[in-house]
């Protein structure tokens, strides 16, 4: 693996010209591509073998035409106080502003809240629904229009208007400002590591272009393979993090080469076959991370999964050829200018913080090992009363209009209001189905915590009902959950008693199914990762302790995370700090997330810290002087990268998206604790104490696995004897 990696790199540096313009053309070619293809559309979200997506699948057979997918407004008018919504004056505002939203050229209906008994109780707040022929990404601009333009006419008559529904996403996400910030602070972090801009610069534009690529890609691709527009989005953010973080260990590596007296071509391939080899078996490990996903069974994720996979194989690639290549064209540039003028080849190694910290923790190993596990323990055990789910519209700030619409509606019409669970009857067979949906409605309204059962709408073959049921408890609390299951527990008895059977859906059931499908997933999900990358670890270092110690740190590192997280979103515990102005669930596929991102990072602080270790042990050092070279070596840059990563996804925090802060802050938290706790600490600890029995492997283990020569081991005697470097031709010397 190394000779091979440091042919590449030196054919890269001699061929940079070629290389430059093939990455070029790649470029151009899928950009164009993504210029060329049709849009990636919105598959929407599916999870089979669920039973809520099993009777979402038997509406759309039984009830064809039926737009199941297509957005939905609620418009929610609360009269001012002390006075009525079915008052003269006020009635006339809502009527006309529901016969104005009907006229829409996407819109399929508006349902007047008079006619259709949407008012409450107390007569101060009614709501009306909009239904829409396409679904909530398909919106046009004038559409929207439409929808903001009456909303705003009809606050100009007095009463409060608000509205919710996926009609009101505006598509936004994580990006923008956020990005663009973490980008920033990654210059920041990467001129103050290199004092070099040309050195902060060159990992910054490596990782753009590899983003770039990997974003055309999947938008040229988007439609030939069905991908949504959601699938990029994971791409995008790993493929900007490990893009510089790959192109950021060759270039360390380089510069180190080069301060030791070697030639420019030489360093470079050098770095490419050592740092290079890191770079490949940490993508790897990312790489199975996300391809994992699959075992989860969600479709959408699994494509997420591939297509980020993709663009971390994308960023290898270039972090292989395209970095050498840029070093070819700017030898001397990324280099320090004290290190420009002469090279000390001779000069022994300079003690760094890295150094420092290596030998205290070597001379205290045991009390920095427990305290780093106890601290990590203590912050994963909230992770015991973790509660799944997807936090909706009441997650928002109060700022608003979808929030305000839910505590309107929730006010007015109770909490269950704004997640009722719709039960579809499949009474096909059945003798009598108007009689058997009836006394299936009958039942399931007698249950307790049910507040009201809607009248059932049948299909026009007469074989398939479906209805409405309001619970007593809001869409995310625990009664509503155990209602599902009481009904869903309710069914076999009922099912003998009328010869129809029914199942539960809606957004609430299905949040509920997809928790629980996540949450029995995560445990496989874990062990396949954490058992291929053990594989693949033990190949790379020809140990068995150390990948079991990487994996367990890893899991350590995650659970205390995901335990930090349930502190501050689920109890609410210095959630004002944060601009979270409502607690409840975590996000479902928030687990999921975190282990496959947090996994593939915290591989790349393992790889390129560990191997150099393995490196200076190999090369005849005692396990501890192996130890303090590796931090000599790796300490600085792994530190920088992590830096770089929590600043990328600390920006989120500052999105309005309650999801979206609580993905910011799982990531940014979750490398915090690895890369500083568990790799800085934990790991050196736990090498001091096993010393020469860390690098251990059995005999049959050791003739069995394949050599890939990670460390380097077979550039020694190249490493020791540098090549002069061959005379440049005219035209490069005219350019120097």
């Amino acid at each position: 693996m190394a000779t091979f990696l440091y042919r590449m790199g030196r054919l890269a540096f001699r061929r940079r010209w070629y290389v430059a313009l093939v990455w070029a053309a790649v470029l151009a070619a899928v950009g164009l591509g993504a210029l060329k293809a049709p849009g990636a559309t919105d598959e929407g979200f599916a999870m089979p073998g669920i039973e809520s997506q099993k009777a979402f699948d038997l509406m759309e057979q039984r009830f064809p035409g039926a737009t199941a997918d297509g957005a939905t407004a609620r418009i929610v008018f609360v009269a001012p106080t002390g006075e009525k919504v079915t008052a003269a004056e006020n009635r006339k505002a809502v009527e006309s502003t529901v016969a104005g939203l009907s006229d829409g050229s996407q819109v399929a209906g508006a349902v007047d809240p008079f006619q259709a008994k949407a008012v409450s109780g107390d007569g101060r707040t009614a709501y009306a629904t909009v239904t829409y022929k396409v679904a909530a990404n398909d919106l046009t601009d004038d559409s929207k229009a439409q929808l903001e333009k009456a909303i705003e006419d009809a606050r100009g008559s007095g009463l409060t208007v608000d509205a919710g529904g996926t009609a009101m996403n505006d598509g936004g996400g994580a990006g923008g400002a956020a990005e663009v910030i973490g980008v920033a602070i990654a210059a920041v972090v990467l001129l103050v590591t290199f004092g070099s801009l040309a050195a902060a610069g060159l990992p910054l534009l490596t990782a753009i272009i590899g983003v770039g690529v990997s974003m055309a890609s999947i938008l040229a691709l988007a439609d030939a393979l069905g991908l949504s527009t959601t699938t990029g989005t994971l791409a995008m953010m790993l493929g900007l993090a490990v893009g510089i973080d790959y192109a950021l260990f060759v270039v360390s590596r380089y510069r180190e080469e080069r301060a030791k007296g070697r030639a420019p071509q030489e360093a470079t391939a050098l770095a490419v076959g050592t740092a290079g080899s890191a770079v490949v078996f940490a993508g790897l490990t990312v790489v199975i991370a996300l391809a994992g996903l699959a075992v989860v069974g969600i479709p959408m994720l699994t494509k997420m999964g591939l297509a980020a996979a993709g663009a971390v194989v994308v960023a290898v690639l270039i972090a292989l050829t395209l970095v050498p290549a840029l070093l070819g064209f700017w030898p001397n540039a990324v280099l320090r200018r004290k290190d420009r003028k002469q090279a000390r080849p001779d000069k022994e190694p300079e003690d760094n913080g890295g150094t420092r910290w290596a030998r205290f923790v070597l001379r205290r190993p045991l009390p920095v090992l427990i305290l780093g596990v106890v601290g990590l323990g203590a912050l994963a055990l909230p992770m015991t009363s973790l509660q799944l789910g997807m936090p909706g519209d009441e997650a928002k700030p109060t700022s608003t209009t979808e929030r305000r619409a839910y505590d309107a509606l929730a006010e007015g019409f109770g909490p269950g209001f704004n997640g009722p669970l719709t039960v579809v009857v499949d009474a096909k067979g059945d003798d009598d189905a108007k009689a058997a949906a009836a006394a299936i409605s009958k039942d399931i309204g007698a249950t307790k915590g049910v507040v009201s059962v809607s009248p059932a709408r049948f299909n026009e073959a007469g074989d398939t009902a479906v209805f409405s049921v309001v619970p007593s408890t809001a869409p995310t609390a625990e009664k509503t959950k155990d209602l599902v299951t009481t009904i869903r527990g309710e069914r076999p008895g009922i099912e003998s008693e009328t010869g129809a059977t029914y199942e539960v859906t809606g957004t609430t059931a299905l949040n509920i199914d997809i928790s629980g499908k996540v949450q029995s997933a995560l445990v496989p999900y874990l062990i396949v990762v954490m058992g291929l990358a053990i594989v693949l670890l033990l190949v790379v270092f020809r140990s068995l302790l150390v990948p079991l110690k990487a994996a367990l740190g890893f899991l350590l590192s995650v659970l205390a995370s995901l335990g930090t997280v349930v502190v501050v979103f689920q109890e609410g515990h210095g959630a004002s700090l944060l601009g979270v102005e409502t607690t409840g669930p975590i996000m479902s596929l928030m687990p999921i997330f975190l282990v496959g991102i947090v996994f593939g990072l915290a591989m790349d602080y393992e790889v390129f810290l560990v191997s150099r270790m393995r490196e200076a042990y190999v090369h005849g050092e005692t396990p501890d002087q192996a130890v303090t070279s590796g931090f000599r070596h790796s300490a600085r840059v792994v530190v920088a990268a992590a830096l770089i990563m929590i600043a990328v996804f600390a920006g989120f925090i500052g999105e309005s998206e309650s999801m979206i802060k609580m993905i910011g802050f799982g990531l940014a938290t979750a490398v915090l604790l690895d890369a500083f706790v568990v790799r800085m600490a934990i790991v050196p600890a736990v090498l001091a104490l096993l010393g020469a029995r860390a690098w251990w492997l059995p005999a049959w283990l050791d003739r069995i696995l394949p050599r890939v020569d990670v460390e380097g081991e077979a550039l020694t005697r190249t490493a020791d004897t540098p090549e002069p470097e061959p005379a440049p031709t005219d035209q490069e010397a005219a350019r120097v």
